[in-house]
């Protein structure tokens, strides 16, 4: 993948991080070993001010925004499932938050699982180059409910 890609792909994928607090920090209590999990994934961003810059978020007045189209939406969550599989450690909470934000999407919770299964097993496919919109294009027809 050329390095183009990569930027997108990370800052998209911070993106989608920043929503998923917003969620999470937008209740008026949060679970303790969500926050543990939401900033382990903020440390494994490697986040910094410049990305909040980039992103145009202010911690104060972050809030969650329902992404727009089905498309957007399950690909925020694809963005999730593959932060979690990248560490190679799978934690029960990490899938419990992810599940809560696919819910929140109006997915079913199995979601989570039908696309951890799909990039577990993208090492074993035979593929170049990764389009995500289109990876997750292709699985929303295959897994329309």
């Amino acid at each position: 993948m050329n390095k183009q890609l990569d930027r997108e792909h990370l800052l998209s994928v911070k993106n989608s991080y920043f929503n998923i607090l917003a969620l999470f920090l937008g209740q008026s209590k949060i679970d303790s070993r969500f926050l543990r999990c939401l900033l382990k994934w903020g440390f494994q961003l490697h986040l910094s001010p410049e990305d909040l810059a980039k992103a145009n978020v202010d911690l104060t007045h972050l809030q969650f925004a329902d992404p727009a189209d089905k498309i957007s939406k399950l690909e925020s969550i694809y963005h999730l499932v593959y932060m979690i599989y990248l560490d190679a450690v799978v934690e029960d909470v990490e899938l419990e938050v992810a599940t809560i934000y696919a819910e929140q999407l109006g997915f079913r919770p199995s979601i989570v699982s039908d696309l951890f299964k799909s990039i577990a097993t993208e090492a074993y496919d035979e593929g170049e180059t990764r389009d995500v919109r289109q990876e997750v294009m292709d699985f929303l027809k295959l897994h329309e409910a």
